[in-house]
């Protein structure tokens, strides 16, 4: 088969050269777009990152293609019902990293919560001085936890190593939580109004597009810290510039933002494709996110260590031999 593995850097391709022997492979260091998919239009399996286009316009393109392993556990950047119609499998890492992002929400929280970023330019500059610097202690602070699947679960035993109060909402309770951590489940408007630090764990959907804006961010205690390693259409963007303009928002910290894509490469904004997905104005919230001085923003980074960039390329690998030996392996 024709195998297209797009978004790799060059020492990932050792984990596909498996295959080589009785497939062909061809390693795209770009993201999958209009511009280059007719390069491979003959391929039959490409595996993405959440970066490429995957829409109907660029899959139609691809008159020979099967499968599409995308590394990621999320899939809302795939067009599931074209994929459906088209009898295109697609297979996902369902999970790889739960800890790893579990742990970079407590970095990014800890870098809020002791001034870090502050604190080590200033010494960089040779002022050792602490004045200004005062921050908290997580310990006995309350902390709302939006989803409780595998990363939500992670930050719950984190959150309870740090002997915090821990509130959590989602519709499928896990009560090995609640008896073993002190977790107390509650409603989600019970939880934006008690928690003082809130941290989002739920996958893009239309569910949950924009779950978090101006009438929750209202019902939010003052100076409440935002994290959120999830999904960036969780969170409006324009509600959260305003949250913390009015100072409802003391801090966030953000691995996602909801016009990411365009930022990363932001010519693409003249692109019809791009226009029809990300307004100006919410390209535009995002930019004013990335100037402020009391919102630390990462490059959709939590997931990117060692061990968990490993497991993704060895389940993604696994995906698709599956698929060649004519199974279905973390088909979604």
């Amino acid at each position: 088969m024709k195998i297209v593995i797009y978004e790799t850097e060059f020492w990932e391709r050792e984990a596909f050269e498996s295959l080589e022997s009785a497939n062909e492979l061809a390693f795209i260091e770009s993201p999958l777009s209009d511009r280059n998919v007719t390069q491979n239009a003959d391929a039959e399996i490409i595996s993405t990152f959440i970066y490429s286009d995957v829409s109907p316009a660029v899959l139609k393109k691809l008159a020979n293609l099967k499968m599409i392993a995308t590394r990621s556990t999320g899939y809302d950047h795939i067009d599931l019902e074209y994929c459906r119609q088209a009898g295109i499998v697609v297979c996902n890492v369902p999970t790889y990293g739960c800890h790893t992002v579990a742990e970079h929400v407590f970095g990014l929280l800890l870098t809020i919560s002791h001034h870090v970023v502050d604190a080590v330019n200033r010494t960089r500059r040779g002022e050792f001085s602490f004045k200004g610097l005062e921050g908290f202690d997580l310990h006995g602070k309350t902390i709302g936890i939006i989803g409780t699947g595998d990363i939500g679960e992670c930050v719950v035993k984190i959150a309870n190593g740090f002997d915090m109060r821990i509130l959590a909402f989602d519709p499928k309770p896990k009560e090995v939580l609640v008896s073993e951590y002190g977790l107390e489940y509650t409603t989600f408007d019970t939880l934006l109004a008690e928690a003082d630090i809130i941290t989002l764990h739920v996958p893009g959907t239309e569910k949950t597009y924009h779950m978090i804006s101006h009438d929750q961010f209202h019902k939010m205690k003052d100076g409440v810290i935002l994290i959120n390693t999830a999904r960036g259409s969780v969170v409006d963007t324009r509600a959260l510039v305003t949250a913390i303009s009015d100072q409802k928002i003391a801090a966030a910290g953000l691995d996602v933002l909801a016009a990411e894509p365009v930022i990363r490469e932001e010519a693409e904004l003249l692109r019809s494709a791009f226009q029809d997905r990300y307004d100006t104005t919410m390209l535009l919230a995002d930019h004013i996110l990335l100037r402020l001085r009391n919102v630390f923003i990462t490059p959709h980074s939590a997931f990117y260590t060692r061990e968990a960039v490993g497991r993704i390329l060895e389940v993604t690998e696994n995906n698709i031999r599956a698929f060649i030996r004519g199974e279905r392996l973390n088909e979604v």
